[in-house]
This record gives structure tokens, C-alpha cells and sequence, in this order.
């Protein structure tokens, strides 16, 4: 839902921070330059992750000297997905940008994010990573991996990125979705283009990833996979389980009667396999009728969610059209 009482803007850039106190100033300056140069209408709402360094206090003393910018902030660490979502609630541009305060990526490349978005030519935009990047070996693996899993247009993933408010909206809330946003989005039909971005070494700190994020990444990319293929109709995977391993149980069975009757010699482990196989049937049947009754009602809850959406979007324009009326008058 769009904030209301603040002046309209057509770009809200979204910069997670987490221990960026030697960055954000640098970045703010960089960000004041770029939206000077600009026709479109911009914010910057910077989502004080949980930091320790000061960050908070910088902040502060920035906004009273930059009017576009409106800091946020978590008590506590809660990650970028979680981030990337308060800064949502907090934008009022219909175009939202994501964008790290590390200074690997200029505010002046922005606006190659945000036009195409603007111009109606895509829904969302996302940068392909132009220079020496530390983690290349690592990033080549993760998106030829989801390049494999997923139809997507795009060669980089997880990197810089425009969207309409609608892409994020449609997007479930879990932790690192950020991750997977071109993927969802596309999966539901809105257009994905890519465009080229600078990369450069960090101004200041140091890295908040690991190699430790691989096995993560690849168990989220799983998870994003089996959501998107099976997440609507999960009977569709464990139904089909089940019944596959319970007419292997019955088929076993039968062969082994048949066995026992033409040889009159029985097999005590053919009877263990058969019974397994109708006891690891019925249960992962009976976990795809559960699995639909869940998946009702998060869709459900998905629908109650958009008109709760359109009706915060309704309500916003019927104060902005008092207000404008208010101050013709």
C-alpha cells in the first residue's frame, strides 16, 4: 500500500544496509546528483538492516539534509528479502529499484534500470554485471543452475534490478525470495529484459557472503522450482507418488503369489518391499490431499491480500484527489 502525505514520486529505489556507515554518505551525495539530472520523480528509502556501526545516526543527519531520502529501519537483522519488503511498504513510486549501498553499483546507472519500466517497454529490468566480479566462478554456477531449472531470458539473476509495484505484490513472502524474483516474476507473465551495469570494488566494509550461501542457495532454488511447478497443485507430485509406489506394492504382491504358487517357495523380502511400498504410498497420497487443502487456502489468503490492495490504492486516491481539489480551492 502506497504512503500517503508525502509528495508524489514515479521512482522509489530501495537500498538494504546492513553495516554501511562507511558507504551511505558517498552514496546519498551520488544518488542526490543522479536525480538532479532527472525528469522522473525520485526517493530513496535506505532499510537500516539491524546495523551496529552507526549507521542509524548517519542516516538521521542525512535526511535533514536530503529531502528524497526516508531511512527505515530493523532492530534487528532480518535479511534483504525482508528488507527489500519494508522499503516496499515504506515507497510511494510506482517503480521500485533494488540497489545495495556498497557502491559496486553507481546510483548514475539507475536510470538504464527505471527507463524501459517508465517508457512501458518491460515490467522488469534487471543488470548484467559489466567488470571484475569476486564471486564470478560462484555466480556462473548459480545461474547456469537456475538457467537450467527455469525458462527465464536472462543471463544474471541475482543482481540490481526495476520492477513495477505490481511485480511485487504478486511475489509470496519468504526469506531470500529477492533471489528468485526474476523467476516468479516471469513465471506469471510479466515481461523481463536485461540490461548492462558497471560493477566496481567496494568503497568501503566487506562482503556479508560466504561460500556458506551455496547450499542455501541451492535448497532455495529447489524450493522456488518445486513452488512453481507444484505449489498450485501439490497433489500433482505426491498424488502421483503415492500411486506409483502403491501399484508397485500391489504388482510386487501379485508376483509374488504368483511365484509362491508356481514354485511353492515364498520370499520373506519381497513381502517387506510390498509393504513398504503401500505404506510410503498411502502417506505421501494422503500428504497431496493435505497439500491441496493448504494450497487453497493460500490462495485464498493471496486474494483477500489483493483486495485489501486495491482497496489501500483506492482509498490513496481518493485523499490525493481531496487534496489536490483542496489546494485549488
Amino acid at each position: 500500500m502506497r504512503r500517503v502525505g508525502r509528495a508524489p514520486v514515479d521512482v522509489s529505489v530501495l537500498v538494504p544496509a546492513k553495516d554501511e556507515a562507511g558507504n551511505l554518505a558517498l552514496f546519498v551525495e551520488l544518488c542526490d546528483a543522479m536525480i538532479r539530472t532527472q525528469t522522473a520523480r525520485y526517493e530513496v528509502i535506505v532499510v537500516d538492516d539491524g546495523s551496529t556501526d552507526g549507521s542509524w545516526a548517519l542516516l538521521q543527519d542525512l535526511r535533514a539534509r536530503y529531502d528524497f531520502l526516508h531511512p527505515v529501519r530493523h532492530r534487528a537483522q532480518r535479511g534483504i528479502a525482508e528488507a527489500l519488503r519494508s522499503g516496499y511498504l515504506h515507497a510511494a513510486g510506482r517503480v521500485l529499484v533494488f540497489y545495495p549501498a556498497d557502491l559496486q553499483f553507481k546510483p548514475e546507472d539507475i536510470p538504464s534500470l527505471v527507463n524501459p519500466i517508465l517508457a512501458g517497454e518491460s515490467d522488469m529490468v534487471t543488470g548484467f554485471k559489466q567488470g571484475k566480479y569476486e564471486k564470478a566462478f560462484v555466480s556462473r554456477i548459480y545461474n547456469g543452475l537456475s538457467r537450467s531449472l527455469f525458462d527465464i531470458p536472462v543471463r544474471d539473476l541475482n543482481n540490481v534490478k526495476a520492477y513495477t509495484r505490481d511485480i511485487m505484490a504478486a511475489l509470496p513472502m519468504r526469506p531470500d525470495f529477492h533471489r528468485y524474483m526474476i523467476v516468479m516474476a516471469a513465471a506469471q507473465g510479466f515481461t523481463v529484459t536485461e540490461v548492462p551495469i558497471p560493477l566496481y570494488a567496494r568503497h568501503s566494509g566487506r562482503s556479508k557472503f560466504g561460500l556458506s550461501r551455496i547450499p542455501v542457495g541451492v535448497l532455495d532454488m529447489v524450493a522456488v522450482w518445486f513452488e512453481l511447478r507444484f505449489g498450485q497443485k501439490p497433489l500433482l507430485a505426491f498424488g502421483m507418488l503415492g500411486v506409483a509406489l502403491f501399484a508397485l506394492g500391489v504388482l510386487s504382491g501379485l508376483g509374488a503369489l504368483g511365484w509362491l504358487a508356481m514354485t511353492g517357495q515364498g520370499q520373506r523380502w519381497v513381502w517387506t518391499v510390498i509393504q513398504t511400498c503401500l505404506i510410503l504410498g498411502s502417506v505421501f497420497f494422503a500428504t497431496g490431499l493435505l497439500g491441496e487443502q493448504i494450497a487453497q487456502q493460500r490462495a485464498e489468503v493471496r486474494e483477500l491480500r489483493r483486495e485489501l490492495d486495491d482497496i489501500g490504492s483506492d482509498l490513496n486516491g481518493h485523499l490525493d484527489n481531496r487534496r489536490d481539489a483542496t489546494s485549488r480551492d
